[in-house]
């Protein structure tokens, strides 16, 4: 099980790859970039091997991204929802429920550039899994429009 806040396991990461002499860039690597994701394998010190590996490598720096649950994150979540007539009652608990994790890191991201390639490393809390869901489910459902026959369809 992941911890609830991975802010410590961040500032273990910054000290980690500044003491072996690497840079960080801060970015997000999205899925449309070519990439290849670490397989820690349960292993918690996983990202230590991750980036000796991209010193090893000759990589001149580390992209790293992070995500901090903000209140106004919940509003516009919940304001999602509500607008959806999709949306569940547990749905609605459930993102009460994540009120507690408020100001909390969810979701860290480590990357570093190799041959046109980005190699990331990504680890996440269960409570940013769950954010993560509704969030989806609240992009979906806002995105259907139901088609209403105009003028050319009645011919």
């Amino acid at each position: 099980m992941e911890p609830e806040n991975l802010s410590s396991l961040k500032e273990d990461m910054i000290a980690f790859i500044e003491g072996h002499g690497l840079k960080r860039f801060r970015g997000y690597v999205s899925e449309e970039a070519s990439n290849v994701t670490w397989d820690a394998s349960g292993d918690p010190d996983g990202w230590k091997d991750f980036v000796e590996l991209a010193k090893t490598s000759g990589a001149p720096f580390l992209t790293m991204n992070e995500f901090v649950l903000q209140r106004d994150d919940l509003e516009y979540l919940g304001d999602r929802l509500r607008s959806s007539e999709y949306t569940s009652t547990e749905e609605q608990e459930e993102l009460r429920g994540l009120r507690t994790y408020v100001g909390r890191t969810g979701f860290l991201q480590l990357g570093w550039p190799y041959q046109g390639v980005m190699f990331l490393y990504e680890i996440s809390s269960d409570w940013y899994e769950r954010y993560q869901r509704l969030l989806d489910l609240a992009e979906e459902c806002g995105g259907i429009t139901i088609d209403e026959p105009d003028q050319d369809d009645e011919r």
